[in-house]
């Protein structure tokens, strides 16, 4: 195979397309094709996909070039990737034998390349709901992301539930323990959907849009996948089949009352808390009292820690719960406001905080812990 022409593309332009390839082409799969990027080489555009069969990215940029003819062909993701890192400036593409060669700056390379037949079906058909506003999006997904589980045993939890009906949109993630939820009116669709993407994809397709300088992106499907899109990317992702738990009924708030603390008092007092713990699972007690949350630990292999932070608009009885204080810690860190809204009912009820800014609501509930859950887990550690 050889190329009518040579093309040129700025080291910084290539590793820029490269480097955000690189956790696609490098997940090991059954196919081992799949560590390799596919190169298709217009006249004015190169194009580079990537794919691990679960997720798919696919770049595009301007390129200079005297190509008469379009070339496509593979090429080791890791390996293009770590020489182009060491070069600098233009960079000069030809292909001859086989070969990708490379110039650059007085240095001349060459890499394998492999015909583009073997590379897996790629997504193509894309059909576009809507478009939204990409720090808008990317700021909804940090206020849920964090809380996806890893290997949960229940399949359905190891994603972000996004929701659209004609009331706006919404993002949720659960571990079973505690549960985030973002909801906006900005954007709607007519008719319900809902997909459950899978963790991976969503922690790809924030480093993809915090890479971006794009404003907005589409969203859209393509066959059984759900497709983002900016001027110069498509990103598909496979949903995961089982059914996300049905969460509404838990963040009902009957008979539950409102209180508010300080976010910076309170927050510090965790972080003391969770110094105690040892990577140990010990319950925090929190007494809830008309002026002030009284938190208390007890580690007997650390220390003890007895705090007070100061309690606003909360008129119940005083009554005691347990809460685990990493779970609640993790969850207020993404809260913009100076001031935490809360609502409690008793020792049995979770704890749920919510804040509305102009353009989302945000709720983050955190389950109690009985003794029983902390016994058990310390004897899973022992």
């Amino acid at each position: 195979m050889s190329l009518n022409g040579k093309f040129k593309i700025e080291q910084k332009d290539l590793i820029s397309l490269l480097s955000s390839m690189q956790p696609i082409c490098n997940k090991r799969t059954a196919l081992d094709v799949t560590e390799y990027i596919l190169f298709q080489i217009a006249p004015k555009e190169l194009i580079l996909k990537s794919t691990d069969l679960e997720v798919s990215l696919q770049s595009n940029i301007a390129i200079s070039s005297d190509l008469l003819d379009n070339v496509d062909f593979l090429i080791s993701g890791k390996r293009i990737f770590e020489l182009v890192k060491e070069l600098e400036g233009e960079i000069e593409f030809t292909i001859q034998e086989n070969q990708l060669n490379l110039k650059a700056s007085g240095v001349e390379l060459s890499l394998n390349i492999r015909d583009k037949e073997d590379f897996p079906p790629f997504p193509e058909r894309i059909e576009n709901l809507m478009q939204v506003e990409s720090n808008f999006f990317l700021d909804m997904i940090s206020k849920v992301a964090f809380l996806i589980p890893q290997s949960n045993s229940n399949a359905a939890l190891n994603g972000m539930l996004l929701e659209f009906n004609d009331q706006g949109m919404c993002m949720v993630a659960t571990d079973g323990h505690r549960l985030s939820r973002i909801k906006t009116d900005k954007y709607k669709l007519a008719e319900e959907k809902k997909w459950l993407l899978p963790k991976r994809a969503v922690l790809e397709l924030k480093k993809i849009l915090e890479a971006s300088l794009v404003e907005s992106i589409f969203l859209g499907v393509c066959g059984n996948q759900l497709v983002f899109s900016g001027i110069n990317f498509n990103f598909f992702t496979k949903l995961i089949s089982d059914s996300f738990p049905h969460y509404l009924p838990v963040l009902q708030k009957d008979d539950f009352l409102p209180a508010v603390v300080e976010k910076e008092a309170f927050l510090k007092t965790l972080k003391r808390t969770n110094c105690l713990l040892g990577g140990q699972f010990l319950a925090t007690d929190f007494s809830f009292q008309k002026d002030f949350i009284h938190v208390s630990l007890h580690n007997k292999e650390v220390g003890k820690l007895d705090e007070s932070v100061n309690l606003k608009d909360f008129s119940g009885d005083a009554f005691k719960s347990q809460f685990y204080s990493p779970y609640m810690l993790s969850g207020l860190q993404v809260f913009p406001q100076e001031k935490l809204q809360f609502y409690v009912k008793n020792n049995t009820k979770p704890i749920i905080f919510e804040a509305q800014e102009e353009n989302y609501h945000l709720t983050y509930l955190v389950m109690p812990v009985s003794s029983s859950q902390t016994q058990q887990r310390q004897d899973e550690q022992v």
